[in-house]
């Protein structure tokens, strides 16, 4: 499982730098880069979910990967010791990216 460092503050499961969810969606089926990958398991934080946030975070995850380009990506399960996802301010899944993804090919 890699470690999973997240810098998408605006992510309802994003907790000081980690995720609360036991798995993401890495989408970018056709990406040839990182800027054409996202988090699909991205939701936008609201003043609701902010308040009922009751999930633990942990650095490990396990990362379902459709970037199927990626180096990382073996059976659609990311092989990084450790990813990063970025995009501090989204507010939609587009926004956000894998910034480990490299191109294998």
């Amino acid at each position: 499982m890699p470690e999973l460092k997240c810098t998408v503050q605006t992510c309802t499961h994003n907790k000081n730098f980690y995720c609360d969810l036991d798995q993401i969606v890495v989408g970018g089926s056709g990406a040839k880069r990182s800027g054409e990958t996202c988090c699909d398991s991205f939701e936008e934080r609201t003043a609701d979910s902010y308040s009922n946030v009751t999930g633990e975070a942990s650095p490990k995850s396990e990362i379902d990967c459709k970037a199927v380009e990626c180096m990382y990506n073996k059976d659609c399960n990311c092989h990084a010791g450790k990813i990063s996802v970025e995009g501090s301010s989204a507010c939609k899944c587009e926004q956000t990216e894998c910034a480990t993804f490299s191109c294998g090919s």
